[in-house]
């Protein structure tokens, strides 16, 4: 279960020239699939001239990790799959990279074409500010009253953090955590509690 992820924090490129066919690779963070694909077809409509392209995604979904690549176009593995080595290799995810390709008149040939697709994608990396984002998971937590203190000390044992209270003649917490400690929480909270706490997913 992922906690973390790293992630560019804005757009970057890198533009590299090999036998006169002009490389450029734009990074764009994304938040999902859907995202992913409207950036691609704003980078396809701003650069229609190119000769391709070619792109790869690395996005977090509902907790799992889908990966994407397309050659657009090149030979088969010479261009979608270098992008997505670079990706994988730097552990980035949420993030799409689309290199650009103006074909200069000379072929490069497949290796020739993986090495200038990963290395302008290695370029743009090198350029991009990298940072770790937090997963969290957000629960509103309902109990008798006098079973809060129990269901605070649970929360600090599982290191969350509480974003709301509210005191009636029963307590409503809304907690934040990491992923990986949610089913250990709620189950801190059954024997705590005597099973008497009822909870549900926000986020």
């Amino acid at each position: 279960m992922i906690d973390s992820f790293l992630t560019v924090s804005a757009p970057a490129e890198a533009r590299i020239t090999r036998k006169r066919s002009r490389f450029r690779c734009l990074l764009v963070p994304v938040s999902s699939q859907v995202e992913a694909h409207a950036a691609l077809d704003a980078v396809r409509r701003d650069k229609h001239a190119a000769s391709h392209h070619c792109f790869a995604s690395r996005v977090l979904e509902d907790g799992a990790l889908c990966e994407h690549s397309d050659d657009a176009g090149e030979p088969r593995g010479s261009a979608g799959e270098p992008i997505l080595r670079q990706l994988r290799s730097a552990q980035v995810v949420n993030v799409l990279a689309v290199v650009t390709r103006h074909y200069g008149g000379a072929k490069l040939g497949v290796g020739g074409l993986i090495r200038a697709y990963g290395d302008v994608v290695a370029d743009a990396l090198s350029e991009a500010t990298i940072t770790r984002r937090e997963l969290r998971c957000e629960l509103a937590v309902d109990v008798p009253t006098e079973a809060a203190g129990s269901v605070m000390a649970a929360i600090h044992r599982f290191d969350g953090r509480v974003l709301d209270s509210q005191y009636d003649r029963r307590a409503r917490i809304v907690v934040s955590l990491v992923p990986s400690r949610v089913d250990g929480f709620t189950g801190a909270l059954r024997e705590a509690t005597g099973d008497r706490a009822r909870w549900k997913e926000l986020t």
